[in-house]
């Protein structure tokens, strides 16, 4: 059913506890009020984590779990951003080589702080799918682990410690609302759920612009290179993915799409609420949350700021008011 067991997601806490605390969750009035039908709104703050983005917790957890002998080899990942900065900075504390590979003309934000973290980065590939089909040469060429942003049991694992927190910070907590990109967190939050809190309700939202794995959800048919036009990159996903398609059929109580506009609002109101900057993947779970608002009447529903790592130009555009579609896949 899922790809791993919920002694993972332990495990994985374990090793993740000497590098960074829990991150927090905290409860806005005016987000209840936004909202509304009597919702209390609690919003996880992964944005607060180091890199910015829950991806932390999977980088670290891979990285840790290597052999001795694989962490002298290294490690090696094909991204567009996120997935690269947590293998990066948990590289750089275990003192482990990490080569990210991106498509060229990547984020130059993003790419100055994968390199400010010694990890090695190489522009390969004009889109997001030749840059993964370089990135497997060259891991088979250099004996590197590849470490896929979804396709790695660790990987999950890590991202299952985020629900863990959750649900024992906020035991009240009746449905999460999670931003979909390759699946990795909601799949982690099922299995930490089917342990802690079965009642617990996990639903996801995607972008309308990036909508492969909502309809792979619908249909039970994989897809892969789906063209995208999303601003949200994580979760401009235009594929399904071995570890967690058929994982996110059983695990999830729905699976909605928001429009760019409305990930866009919830950017603006996020800010304005919290005064917390989230990417366009770090509001989604706000958007998801608002649609899914009149069945939730009454409950007390998660939000999770996944990231924060909004690059300058499009957060002054976003936070101005408008937004620019973009084809860029995470």
């Amino acid at each position: 059913m899922y790809p791993i067991v919920y002694a993972d997601v332990l495990a994985a806490r374990a090793r993740l506890r000497p590098f960074f605390d829990p991150s927090p969750v905290r409860h806005y009035p005016q987000l209840d009020e936004l909202v509304g039908y009597g919702i209390r709104v609690l919003v996880k703050h992964e944005n607060h984590l180091p890199t910015g983005s829950f991806k932390v917790r999977n980088g670290t957890a891979s990285i840790t779990a290597l052999s001795p002998e694989a962490a002298a080899r290294g490690v090696i990942a094909a991204t567009t951003g996120n997935h690269g900065l947590g293998l990066a900075w948990a590289g750089a504390q275990r003192r482990v080589s990490v080569t990210i590979c991106v498509p060229k003309g990547n984020n130059p934000e993003k790419n100055a702080v994968i390199r400010s973290l010694g990890a090695t980065l190489l522009e390969v590939g004009d889109r997001y799918d030749e840059t993964v089909v370089a990135c497997r040469e060259l891991a088979e060429r250099e004996g590197r682990t590849l470490i896929h942003s979804t396709n790695h049991r660790e990987v999950i694992a890590g991202a299952g410690t985020m629900t863990a927190e959750f649900l024992e910070q906020a035991p009240q907590l009746d449905a999460v609302v999670i931003a979909l990109g390759g699946g990795s967190q909601a799949v982690g939050a099922a299995v930490v759920a089917d342990t802690l809190r079965p009642a617990l309700q996990l639903y996801a939202v995607q972008s309308a612009g990036a909508p492969a794995q909502h309809d792979a959800y619908r249909d039970g048919q994989p897809r892969a290179g789906v063209p995208v036009a999303t601003f949200a990159e994580g979760v401009a996903t235009g594929s399904t993915y071995e570890l967690t398609a058929g994982a996110l059929r059983h695990a999830l109580a729905d699976f909605v799409l928001a429009s760019d506009n409305a990930i866009a609002q919830a950017v603006r109101d996020l800010w304005r609420i919290t005064h917390n900057l989230a990417e366009g993947a770090g509001a989604a779970g706000l958007a998801g949350l608002r649609l899914l608002a009149p069945r939730l009447a009454g409950r007390t529903g998660g939000s999770v700021i996944c990231g924060g790592t909004l690059d300058g130009a499009r957060a002054g555009e976003v936070v101005s008011g408008g937004t620019r579609t973009s084809g860029a896949r995470a």
